[in-house]
């Protein structure tokens, strides 16, 4: 008797790079550091930020992002992560009354000014405020975005840089090679009600060994950050 050999079918897994995060009701502290690779006095905050990323509870219960200002540039050494938009978000925390004053290094807990860390504090008050669920799923290079509060708000979407070193030849850190994590290399912002669904542009290559995504949400005539979540990307 013949048999008919029937060819057999495989079937490939077809690779998607998925990735999900979530946070839990209680609102995620977000610990904003507003510096300079052009302040001779910013080098400790850096450090500690960095010290940060070996805590437990890291992008969990608490997200770091380090935020590059450009009003030093002018002493001699262009910060290369220094954005205009960075300052114009510290500026508008001091005018709308969440920071005395615009400075470096300067820290915002939860979108209020931080001052213990000058006399040695190392730990913040954490938040205990329940505002729900903010959960982020990612695939390849689409974001979907999910928020318990319905009502309009602005989605942002910032690429952390992990590991990054700078030797600095000129101004106040001149001959220093300075050390970064969590460094805010790109920031995407757009409306919503509570879900949210984007294409996000290529991580920008600054010579971080990994890079995260911190992922907030913030009322449209505010800064006042509400949720967050984040994580690094494999």
């Amino acid at each position: 008797m013949r048999r008919m050999l029937i060819p057999a079918l495989v079937l490939f897994p077809l690779l998607v790079h998925a990735e999900q995060w979530q946070s839990s009701n209680t609102q995620t502290d977000v610990i904003e550091l507003f510096t300079s690779e052009g302040c001779s006095s910013c080098p400790p905050a850096d450090a500690f930020l960095s010290s940060l990323k070996n805590r437990d509870g890291v992008f969990r219960t608490f997200i770091p992002m380090a935020f590059h200002v450009d009003y030093w540039n002018y002493i001699g050494w262009k910060d290369r992560f220094a954005s205009s938009e960075y300052s114009q978000r510290q500026r508008r925390y001091a005018r709308d009354g969440n920071i005395s004053q615009v400075y470096t290094p300067g820290f915002v807990i939860n979108s209020q000014e931080w001052r213990p860390w000058f006399r040695g504090a190392r730990n913040w008050e954490t938040s205990n405020e329940q505002v729900g669920n903010l959960t982020a799923d990612l695939q390849d290079n689409r974001l979907k975005v999910n928020f318990a509060d319905k009502t309009r708000n602005h989605l942002h979407v910032a690429y952390l840089g992990m590991g990054i070193e700078t030797q600095v030849k000129a101004g106040e850190n001149r001959g220093k090679t300075l050390t970064h994590d969590f460094v805010v290399l790109d920031v995407t912002t757009l409306p919503g009600e509570g879900e949210w669904q984007l294409k996000l542009p290529a991580a920008p290559d600054k010579g971080q060994q990994r890079t995260a995504l911190a992922i907030w949400v913030s009322p449209t005539d505010s800064q006042q950050v509400l949720q967050a979540v984040g994580g690094y990307l494999e």
